[in-house]
C-alpha cells in the first residue's frame, strides 16, 4: 500500500513519452504535470528528444538520476511491457499507463497485457490502467491526465471505470463548481482496482465522501472488504449501469432467471453500506449531503410549499422512491390552524398558499420540525407572493443549523433565486431546482442510514450447527461428477437437506409401481408423484407432477399416466423413476435459491415461490454468509414478508424465527460447498406450525472440484470455524478459544465493563468502562479477511462468559498487522494471554504478513517481558513501547490448526496489551 501512497502523492514524477508536439497526448500531460512543478520534481523521458518544454529529456527511466515515485506512460502499446520492466528495475513505486491497445483490441493486445502483468508481479510495481485517463489530485496540485481542465479542490473523491464517461462527468462537475479531493480513471484494472483506491481514500483526511462509476467490480472480495471497512465513516455512492442488460445465457432455474447480475450488484452494495444510485446527478447530490451525524430517522417526509403543483410532484416522487408522506397529527393540524389561512391544504403536502410571506414559512417549518411523526422536511419556494427569496433562505438556514431534522430546500426558478441558492450552498443546506431531485436525495440519505443500521445491528443467536456432517456429501459429489452427471437426483438432494437439518416432506424414490406403493404406505396417503429425471427441470410443465393421490388403486393408475405423459412430452429424457412424497397442506409457497454470480460468487435468493415465481418477481437477494439479522433483512425486502409476519385475512402468520433458521441453514450449506453451481428449493411451503421443502434441485460446478480454495466462491469470508479449539488454563479451567461473532456483543461488553482500572488503562491508554453500541459492533462484527479476534469463553452454569480476547488488524498493504490482547483480571497469570498471542502469530502467518506489532505502556513490564520471551523486538520511548515480531523468519515453522472434531475495522485503540 505504501507504493500506492507514494504514487498518488509523489515527490517526483516522470512522463515516459514526453513531447512538445502540438495537440498530442504527451504534450498535454506534460503541461498538466508542470502545473505542480513547485511541489515536486518533474522528469521528461523520451529517447527521441533532447529537451521537452525546457526540461532535459532522458532516454530511459533507468537513466533518471533520482528515485521516481510515479511514472506516467504514454507510448505505443507494443513498447509498454518493456517500459514497465525498466520502471521496475529503476525502483519506481507506481505507474499510470495511459496507452490503449491491449485486451480491448483482441488477442495481441491481451498478450501485451499479460506481459505487463508478469513484469508488474516481478517488481511489485503498482499500476493504474492500462487504457485510462490517469488521475488528478487538486489538493496537492497534481494532474496526471491529458484532460484540459483542472477541477477545484474539494472533499469528494471520484473513481470512474470509464474514461470517456468519467471525463464527461468531470467536465459537468467543473462547470457547477464541484470540488474534488481526487479524480481517478481506472481503465482495465490490471493491478489497482476499486478496493485499493477505497482503502487509500478511506484513510485520506482530504476526502469526505467517495463517488464511483462502476461497470464491473474487479476483485469482489477486495471491494467488499474495503467498502465495508470505511462505509461507516465515509459515504460511498455508486452508479452502476446495465440494469436491463439481457442475460448472456438462458437460465435453467427460477433463481438464475431472477438473480441477474445487476440485482446482485445492488445486493452487494447494500450489504457493505454503500449507496446505489441510478443517475449521474444523484452521485453528486448524495455526496454533498450524506453525513452520518445528520441522517433522517425514517422515510416520513413533510412537504411545505407555496404552490400546489410542485407539492403534488413532490408527493408523486416520494411514493415512486419508496418513501412515506408523513401523517399530520391532530396536534400539528391545530397548531397550523392558528396562523395559516382558512384555505390551506389541511394535509401533507402542506400548501401554505401563494401569498405566503417568510414568517408563514418559518412558523410552518418550526411547527413541523418538532413533530415526532415527521422525519424530514422539504421546503419548496416558487417566486410569488410576499416572501422574498434571499430573506426566506436566510431564515431557513438559521432553522436548519439547529439540525433537529434534515431540511432540504427547493428554490424553483433561475435568476431570481440564484443568490438564495448560493447562500444554501455556502451554509451546507441541501438545495435543488426541482422537487423530484430533493426527494431522491432525501431517500438516498435514508437508505444510507438503513444500510449503516444493517452494519450496526446485532443478530440474535440461532440454534444452528456450525459444523454439520459434510465429508460424505463431498465424496458423493465426486462420485456424481465421475459418472458424468452435474444434476443430483432427488435422493441425493435429500441427503444435503437432512445433513443441514432443513425440513422436508418425507419422500422416497420408486423405480416401479410396486416400489411406489411401498413408499406410499411408509409416508401415508395422500401423496404426490413426481418424475425424476436429470433432463427435466420444470416437471409440472410437462405433466411430471400428480397431486392428491389418495389410495393404492389411484396410485397404480396415476403412476402409469405420469410416465406416459412425460415420455410423450420429453421422449429423449432419461427417467430414473418416480419420487413418492407425502402431500402437505400449506398456506404459503416460497422460494429459497442460490447460484454463482460471475463477479460476486455465490448469492442467495428468497421470495414468493411456486410455479408463478417469475411472473410475480417478488424476491430479494443477499450475499452469504447470512446470520439472523441478514436473513431477516433479506426477507423484509419482499412483499410476501408482510403476509408471513402478520398473517393474511384468515391465514395466521408464520413463526418468523423458524423461517430465519431455515434461511441461515441454507446459507451455511452454500458456504460449505463451492461445488454447488445452483441450488433451489421451490416450493418451500409454510404454514403456522410447519415449514418444509417440497421440491429441491442441485446442479454441480465440476470445475470447482479442481480448486483448493475452500471459499473461492464467496465474496465475504465466512466464520472461520477452523480456529475453534478447546483448551485449558494452568489451573485446569476448560475454555473454548474461537473467533468473535456479531452475536457476542453482550459478552464483549461485560468483559470490558468488568476490567479493573489498571487493566482498562493498559488496554485503552485510559479507563474505559462503557462502549457505545456502534463501538461494540466494530469490535464484534468484523471482516475476517482483514481482521481477526479470538475470544476465550467459559461457561458459568448455562451462561457464557468472555474472559479474554486477542485481536489482529491487518494494515491495508497486508504486510503488517497490529495486535492487541486483554484478559479479565481474575484470569490473568494463567497462560491465556500467551496462548492468544500464539494463535495470533499463527493467523498472521496464514495471512502472509511479514510482521506484527503492538504498543505497550512502559509500566506494563510483565507484558514487555513476555513479548521478549516470545521473540519480539522491543523499542522503547518515554510514552510507549513498540513490540515487533518479524514473521519471515518463522514462515515455515508454525503448523496450521486442524479443524476440531467437536467444539461447543479500524485501528486498535491504545493500548493493546493486558495479560500474561
Amino acid at each position: 500500500m505504501h507504493r500506492i501512497e507514494n504514487m498518488l502523492n509523489p515527490r517526483s514524477v516522470a512522463l515516459i513519452g514526453a513531447t512538445d508536439r502540438e495537440d498530442s497526448v504527451g504534450q498535454q500531460i506534460m503541461k498538466n504535470l508542470l502545473i505542480g512543478k513547485d511541489m515536486r520534481k518533474v522528469y521528461a523521458v523520451n529517447p527521441n528528444r533532447e529537451t521537452v518544454m525546457g526540461l532535459k529529456c532522458f532516454p530511459s527511466i533507468t537513466e533518471v538520476p533520482e528515485h521516481v515515485d510515479l511514472a506516467v506512460i504514454a507510448t505505443p502499446a507494443k513498447t509498454v511491457p518493456g517500459i514497465v520492466d525498466e520502471c521496475g528495475q529503476a525502483g519506481v513505486d507506481g505507474a499510470v499507463i495511459i496507452s490503449a491497445g491491449f485486451r480491448e483490441v483482441g488477442a495481441e493486445g491481451k498478450r501485451l497485457e499479460d506481459q505487463i502483468k508478469q513484469f508488474q508481479e516481478k517488481h511489485s510495481l503498482r499500476i493504474l490502467g492500462p487504457n485510462c485517463l490517469g488521475f488528478i489530485r487538486p489538493p496537492v496540485c497534481l494532474n496526471a491526465t491529458f484532460l484540459r481542465n483542472n477541477p477545484e479542490s474539494g472533499e469528494i473523491a471520484f473513481i470512474s471505470q470509464s474514461g470517456a464517461l468519467g471525463s464527461a462527468i468531470l467536465d459537468w462537475a467543473i462547470s457547477t463548481h464541484i470540488g474534488f479531493s481526487m479524480f481517478v480513471s481506472l481503465g482495465s484494472m490490471l493491478n489497482i482496482d476499486f478496493g485499493d483506491l477505497i482503502d487509500y481514500l478511506g484513510a485520506d483526511p482530504q476526502t469526505r465522501s467517495i463517488i464511483i462509476y462502476m461497470e464491473e467490480v474487479g476483485s469482489a472480495r477486495k471491494f467488499i472488504s474495503a467498502t465495508r471497512g470505511f462505509a461507516r465513516t465515509k459515504p460511498i455512492i455508486i452508479l452502476k449501469p446495465g440494469k436491463y442488460v439481457a442475460s448472456a445465457r438462458a437460465m435453467r432455474s427460477h433463481t438464475g432467471a431472477l438473480a441477474g447480475n445487476y440485482e446482485v450488484y445492488a445486493a452487494a452494495f447494500k450489504r457493505v453500506g454503500a449507496v446505489h444510485v441510478d443517475e449521474i446527478e444523484n452521485l453528486f447530490n448524495c455526496a454533498s449531503v450524506l453525513d452520518s451525524r445528520y441522517l433522517p430517522a425514517g422515510p416520513r417526509l413533510a412537504i411545505i410549499t407555496n404552490a400546489g403543483g410542485p407539492g403534488v410532484m413532490a408527493t408523486d416522487s416520494v411514493i415512486d422512491n419508496e418513501g412515506e408522506m408523513a401523517e399530520l397529527s391532530e396536534d400539528l393540524e391545530l397548531a397550523l390552524e392558528k396562523f395559516l389561512p382558512p384555505y390551506w391544504s389541511r394535509g401533507n403536502p402542506i400548501d401554505i398558499l401563494g401569498d405566503a410571506d417568510a414568517e408563514r414559512y418559518v412558523k410552518t417549518i418550526k411547527a413541523c420540525i418538532s413533530n415526532p411523526n415527521i422525519d424530514g422536511i422539504i421546503v419548496i419556494f416558487t417566486p410569488q407572493g410576499a416572501a422574498q427569496s434571499t430573506d426566506l433562505a436566510e431564515k431557513v438556514i438559521k432553522i436548519a443549523e439547529r439540525k433537529l431534522r434534515p431540511i432540504l430546500t427547493v428554490w424553483m426558478g433561475e435568476k431570481e433565486v440564484e443568490e438564495a441558492r448560493r447562500l444554501f450552498y455556502t451554509n451546507d443546506v441541501p438545495t435543488f431546482s426541482t422537487p423530484e431531485k430533493a426527494v431522491r436525495t432525501y431517500m438516498c440519505m435514508y437508505k444510507y442510514k438503513r444500510n449503516l443500521e444493517l452494519l450496526y445491528e446485532t443478530p440474535e443467536e440461532l440454534p444452528v450447527d456450525l459444523s454439520p456432517p459434510r465429508s460424505h456429501l463431498k465424496l458423493m459429489i465426486r462420485k456424481v461428477v465421475g459418472e458424468g452427471r452435474t444434476v443430483l437426483t432427488q435422493e441425493e438432494v435429500d441427503k444435503f437437506l437432512d445433513a443441514y437439518r432443513i425440513p422436508r416432506a418425507e419422500g422416497y424414490l420408486a423405480r416401479n409401481v410396486n416400489e411406489a406403493a411401498m413408499a406410499a404406505s411408509r409416508v401415508g396417503y395422500p401423496i404426490v408423484l413426481k418424475v425424476v429425471s436429470p433432463e427435466i427441470i420444470h416437471k409440472i410443465d410437462i405433466g411430471g407432477v400428480i397431486t392428491g393421490v389418495s389410495s393404492g388403486d389411484i396410485l397404480k393408475k396415476e403412476y402409469q399416466n405420469l410416465i406416459e405423459s412425460v415420455r410423450k412430452a420429453a421422449p429423449h429424457a432419461k427417467i430414473h423413476g418416480v419420487y413418492v412424497q407425502k402431500m402437505k397442506k400449506f398456506d404459503y409457497e416460497l422460494i429459497l435459491g442460490a447460484r454463482k454470480d460471475r463477479d460476486f460468487g455465490a448469492v442467495i435468493l428468497f421470495g414468493q415461490g411456486g410455479t408463478s415465481v417469475e411472473f410475480f418477481r417478488d424476491f430479494s437477494i443477499a450475499l452469504p454468509p447470512l446470520n439472523q439479522t441478514l436473513a431477516k433483512r433479506m426477507m423484509e425486502e419482499t412483499k410476501i414478508y408482510r403476509a408471513l409476519s402478520r398473517g393474511l385475512r384468515h391465514i395466521p402468520p408464520l413463526d418468523i424465527r423458524v423461517l430465519e433458521e431455515v434461511v441461515v441453514k441454507f446459507s451455511n450449506l452454500i458456504v460449505d460447498f463451492p461445488e454447488i453451481a445452483e441450488m433451489e428449493i421451490n416450493p418451500l411451503v409454510a404454514s403456522e406450525d410447519d415449514i418444509c421443502a417440497l421440491d429441491a434441485r442441485i446442479e454441480i460446478d465440476s470445475g470447482a472440484l479442481k480448486i483448493a480454495d475452500r471459499y473461492m466462491h464467496l465474496a465475504i469470508l465466512p466464520y472461520p470455524t477452523k480456529y475453534i479449539i478447546p483448551w485449558r488454563l494452568k489451573d485446569g479451567t476448560e475454555v473454548v478459544l474461537r473467533p468473535i461473532r456479531p452475536e457476542d456483543e453482550q459478552i464483549e461488553h461485560e468483559l470490558i465493563k468488568g476490567l479493573s482500572n489498571e487493566t482498562s488503562r493498559f488496554r485503552f491508554f485510559g479507563i474505559i468502562k462503557e462502549l457505545s453500541h456502534e463501538d461494540l459492533v466494530r469490535f464484534c462484527n468484523i471482516d475476517y479477511d482483514r481482521e481477526m479476534a479470538i475470544i476465550a469463553e467459559v461457561h458459568e452454569g448455562v451462561k457464557k462468559k468472555e474472559i479474554g480476547v486477542g485481536r489482529l488488524i491487518l494494515e491495508p498493504g497486508r504486510k503488517r498487522g497490529e495486535f492487541a490482547v486483554v484478559v479479565a483480571d481474575e484470569y490473568q497469570r494463567k497462560g491465556l494471554g500467551t496462548k492468544l498471542i500464539d494463535m495470533l502469530i499463527e493467523i498472521a502467518n496464514e495471512k502472509g504478513l511479514e510482521s506484527i506489532y503492538g504498543i505497550i505502556l512502559p509500566e506494563n513490564e510483565v507484558m514487555i517481558r513476555l513479548c521478549e520471551k516470545m521473540g519480539f523486538t522491543i523499542k522503547r520511548s518515554r510514552e510507549e513501547v513498540i513490540a515487533t515480531l518479524n514473521l519471515l523468519r518463522y514462515a515455515d515453522e508454525v503448523p496450521s490448526y486442524p479443524t476440531p472434531l467437536c467444539c461447543s475495522a479500524q485501528k486498535i485503540s491504545h493500548n493493546p496489551f493486558v495479560m500474561n
